[in-house]
């Protein structure tokens, strides 16, 4: 008889990126016109969950992947600054509670990054955009040649934080830079990586 250690595999697993990311709404009817409507990512799937549970509908962001939500007919309230980033967050800060979802990042193409910030606040969307780069700001409101990557910030009719985030270059082996710490603030060694020391 085979050893089970033995049949384990150690190959690799193979991804394809995101499925779906799971959101929950305070209205299904506002959130299919804001994402169907408003954005264009199509309307792909609907479900009425049994016994009047509520409602999981399914949203294309390309190349197969979907963003998708509940509606519960007893969720509790939003609780922004906890379970999700404040409405005021230049101020307050980003930060949210473990577990939580801080914000939705989508790609978009680069060359279409600037039509598409227009057309949106053409339809009312109020945008802060920025370029994230790798300066000592992290950010510039204009384009570099240490930006990383070009993202367009705004919040859904849930308070939602998302972004639209188009790459100006692909990811390289110097991007890993900095040792991960644990719960208690201190830097853990990455296997096998020689990092440059903290700032």
């Amino acid at each position: 008889m085979t050893d089970q250690k033995e049949a384990v595999s150690n190959e690799p697993f193979e991804y394809c990126g995101v499925n779906h990311v799971a959101l929950v709404c305070r209205d299904m009817a506002e959130t299919v016109a804001f994402y169907d409507g408003l954005l264009g990512m199509k309307l792909v799937r609907t479900l009425d969950l049994p016994n009047g549970r509520g409602q999981h509908f399914f949203f294309d962001c390309g190349n197969g992947d979907t963003v998708a939500f509940f509606w519960f007919p007893n969720a509790p309230a939003a609780a922004p600054g906890i379970a999700s980033m404040h409405p005021d967050y230049l101020t307050r800060g980003t930060q949210t509670a473990h577990a939580s979802m801080n914000h939705l990042a989508i790609s978009i193409p680069l060359e279409k990054f600037d039509e598409y910030a227009e057309r949106l606040q053409a339809r009312g969307l109020k945008l802060r955009i920025l370029n994230h780069d790798d300066g000592p700001q992290h950010s510039s409101p204009v384009v570099t040649p240490n930006t990383w990557i070009r993202s367009m910030y705004f919040e859904d009719p849930n308070g939602i934080h998302m972004e639209l985030a188009a790459l100006t270059r692909p990811y390289a082996p110097a991007d890993v830079r900095h040792a991960p710490v644990d719960a208690k603030g201190q830097r853990v060694p990455l296997k096998g990586k020689s990092l440059e020391p903290a700032v």
